[in-house]
């Protein structure tokens, strides 16, 4: 009896999704669905359908057909999660796909620009380009698939964040699809924070709270001139204090830190004639001049890799200005502070093609083999960094012989995100049967020099426990975290009153409860 009432109410429901948005925007073929349910880690639960709405009214139309079949509502951007965001925790849902919804509306006059939920950062780019302006968080280095409104979900770092810090300090308002089918909007169409900051509830909120159909974003003039640096250090205790010491001083408008084995993998694979040329090409075209691009190539020929490669920690930035000089000094400066934690000053090659290049294909989906790789990360207080550092050195030394068995290797990520908070981020790396995912992801010609592995579920199995176990000791670390999805234990460390009111919050917008189910705790 259940089981036939729910193949009547998905029969139902994908009958009213198709007289919104047409037919042949609800895909049904279960390969369409389980990819739109899979995450860079895994997938939990099949939807009914992926649906693709045209137009802001189909969105909330949608929204609305799935709340009187109480089907669960999830929304896929860019894909780029492996924090179960996007992934199905019930059965009978439907995904939406916004890649229809592309609008930009550029509002130069009063330095404010709206996008449509479909819009990538690397097409907002291309379109604020002519203008010469940009947003002062200007997207995830994931920004060629990642979305505008994605990153608002999640919270995003990388481009812009030494100075501007998190996507969502760079937001001015929302237009908001409530569980009800509602829209509503956030502040005014230029000025955020008339009244309670109402945005805010919807930044970091996974969809959970509501659906993204227009998110608009505070504009500034581009910066041509910059300055790209590279440092090796050699212990975490001398990088840290340094980055943290550059945060403070709001020099760099991006910076990143990476440990030997990534420093020498996800960067140094970097090896085909092909993937050479086109790194060459960008940083010809990317310097603002021709002599500028010339002289780019020849300081990365002159300097060579060989102490990037080998840095125990390489730390990279990229100081902009508005002028040649103003960059020039803050790279001074830059310098100054890195060279007092004794820095090394090495080859600039990889912020200069982050700067020529700012957003690449989802390669490191995989790792520089082909093995599956998962991240994550914490948030931490400059003053907890270094104890975490040393806890989780413990913590892999103690698991050594279980990672060397199942040839799990780990890497680590670092970034000061403005002068507040430090990003540690580990990586796991570990050889195991790919999925639907990377199959559709990564582009075809990558994934033909990689390695494919038979499934691993003891490895895979490993990995996870010794993941829960780290995030349990960030957590024990004071640890803050974007992209929180189902992962990270966001709602159980709220104090009571907390909890009270975002469940009073959730129960008024999504009085149903379908908007994203288990996303954040909730």
């Amino acid at each position: 009896m259940a089981t036939a009432a729910r193949q009547e109410g998905a029969a139902c429901l994908l009958e009213r999704l198709s007289a919104i948005v047409g037919a042949e925007h609800v895909l049904t073929g279960e390969e369409d669905r389980r990819f739109h349910a899979t995450d860079v880690l895994r997938c939990v639960e099949v939807p009914v359908a992926v649906v693709r709405p045209g137009s802001v009214d189909e969105l909330a139309a949608v929204v609305a057909a799935a709340r009187v079949e109480r089907a669960p509502v999830v929304v896929r951007g860019g894909g780029a999660s492996y924090t179960d965001g996007y992934t199905h925790a019930r059965p009978g849902g439907i995904t939406i796909d916004p890649s229809r919804l592309k609008a930009i509306a550029i509002d130069a006059a009063n330095a404010v620009v709206t996008v449509e939920p479909g819009v990538t950062w690397a097409e907002l780019r291309d379109a604020l380009m002519p203008h010469g302006l940009r947003t002062p968080f200007w997207g995830p280095f994931s920004g060629l698939a990642a979305t505008v409104a994605g990153s608002m979900s999640q919270h995003s770092v990388s481009h812009g964040t030494g100075i501007w810090g998190v996507s969502a300090e760079s937001l001015v308002g929302f237009d908001i699809v409530t569980g009800t089918g509602e829209l509503m909007s956030t502040g005014t169409a230029f000025f955020r924070h008339f009244g309670p900051d109402l945005a805010g509830l919807f930044t970091g909120d996974c969809g959970a709270l509501g659906v993204k159909a227009r998110v608009r974003l505070k504009l500034i003039r581009r910066r041509e001139a910059f300055e790209a640096l590279s440092f090796s250090f050699d212990t975490f205790e001398a990088m840290h204090e340094a980055m943290a010491r550059i945060a403070v001083e709001a020099l760099d408008d991006e910076n990143f830190g990476l440990d030997s084995t990534l420093q020498q993998g996800q960067i140094g694979r970097q090896q085909g004639a092909a993937a050479k040329a086109e790194i060459a090409s960008k940083v010809l075209t990317g310097q603002g001049s021709l002599g500028a691009g010339v002289k780019a190539l020849a300081r990365m020929a002159v300097a060579g890799d060989r102490a990037l490669r080998h840095a125990t920690f390489a730390v990279h930035y990229l100081a902009e200005g508005v002028s040649p000089a103003e960059a020039r000094d803050r790279a001074a400066r830059i310098r100054t502070l890195a060279r007092e934690q004794g820095a090394e000053e090495i080859a600039n090659t990889v912020p200069t093609v982050v700067r020529s290049m700012p957003f690449a294909p989802l390669t490191n989906t995989l790792g520089p083999k082909g093995e599956r790789w998962v991240p994550f990360h914490a948030l931490l207080a400059h003053d907890r960094a270094v104890a975490f550092h040393r806890a989780l050195e413990a913590y892999f030394e103690a698991n050594r012989a279980t990672m060397e068995a199942h040839e799990i290797v780990a890497g680590r990520m670092f970034m000061a995100v403005g002068p507040n908070g430090f990003v540690y981020e580990p990586t796991f790396y570990w050889p195991d049967a790919r999925s639907i995912y990377h199959e559709r992801v990564v582009p075809a010609d990558h994934l033909k020099t990689l390695a494919s592995f038979p499934a691993n579920p003891a490895a895979r199995a490993e990995a996870m426990r010794m993941k829960g176990d780290i995030i349990a000791l960030m957590e024990a670390h004071g640890a803050a975290h974007f992209q929180v999805g189902r992962v990270y234990p966001w709602l159980a460390s709220r104090d009571a009153a907390s909890v009270r009111l975002v469940r009073a919050i959730k129960a008024t917008l999504d009085p149903d409860g379908i908007l994203n189910p288990g996303a954040l705790g909730l």
